[in-house]
């Protein structure tokens, strides 16, 4: 484990690593001295910076790490690396392992959640719970956000396809970003600062910034049916949360399929699609109280 000085923002009380890993580089953050470890994995457009509000919440019980994906943030992002939800899972096992923090508590947001499925199925040595927020796998609905004649987005089959992103987002970040994306997923006024805006296009600006988007997108369309194959051999046993906001079950209808224990639900109401960022102190309570029961359970 590398300490390191922040590239760009940064939280007090938040420390800076770099692990290599998986034949990558990985960048994550450490808060928090005791308590069972909670691992924080971000959706799109996002890096670690999605959990600035909700880190310090949990850190007041809880040892808490929130790393950027291969390909995001300041992690690396080879032109000659592999990316997708494979490869990003194993990272995680070899960044628990490396960094002797599990198991943990794995919270997944967004395009992310088929990446830490794999891993709590994979290694669930490693994983104490899986919490899922807004997120859904392919193979159980996640198909249905790329059909465009069906209430889905062109966002999700244009940033899967290979070298599109690359070739026509460079310079166009902020545009894409600022006046795109966020102003679609974001239901809460003021959720967004002007510098937090800056901080993902700084790192959605660097060369080949986009092919970790890339590999996580085109997951969905080479899955093939391996998330599928994958529950009905080995589904999640852990305890598992889904958050979402009110009247998008995707999230839970997914887990309730893939998941052989206990499942809570929560919907939260008046929020947008990027609840970690638009409801930090509802989430963290959530979260909480799940953690907590879990913890209680262990003991």
């Amino acid at each position: 484990m590398t300490t390191t000085m922040p590239s760009g923002a940064t939280l007090p009380g938040v420390t800076h690593h770099l692990a290599d890993v998986n034949d990558t580089r990985l960048h994550y953050v450490c808060a928090g001295a005791t308590g069972s470890p909670i691992l924080l994995v971000h959706g799109w457009p996002e890096t670690w910076w999605a959990f600035r509000k909700l880190i310090p919440l949990l850190a007041r019980s809880h040892r808490v790490l929130a790393l950027d994906l291969r390909g995001f943030g300041d992690s690396g992002n080879a032109a000659d690396a592999a990316y997708g939800e494979a490869v990003a899972a194993e990272d995680l096992h070899q960044l628990v392992e490396h960094i002797g923090a599990g198991p943990v508590h794995l919270v997944c947001q967004d395009i992310s959640g088929g990446t830490g499925f794999r891993f709590a199925a994979t290694h669930p040595e490693d994983v104490l719970s899986f919490t899922g927020i807004e997120t859904t796998l392919a193979g159980y609905g996640l198909e249905a956000l790329a059909d465009v004649n069906n209430s889905g987005s062109w966002h999700v089959g244009f940033l899967g396809a290979p070298g599109v992103p690359a070739m026509l987002l460079p310079g166009h970040e902020r545009e894409f970003l600022a006046d795109w994306a966020f102003p679609l997923m974001n239901g809460t006024e003021g959720a967004l600062t002007a510098s937090d805006v800056d901080e993902f296009v700084r790192t959605y600006a660097r060369p080949n910034a986009w092919l970790g988007t890339e590999g996580l997108y085109r997951s969905l369309f080479t899955d093939g049916g391996a998330t599928r194959a994958l529950a009905e051999s080995r589904p999640l046993a852990v305890p598992v949360l889904t958050v979402e906001r009110a009247g998008h079950p995707f999230t839970e209808n997914t887990f309730r399929q893939v998941t052989a224990g206990e499942i809570t639900a929560v919907h939260l109401e008046g929020v947008g699609h990027l609840v970690a960022q638009e409801a930090p102190e509802a989430l963290a309570a959530t979260i909480l109280q799940f953690t907590a029961r879990v913890d209680e359970g262990r003991d």
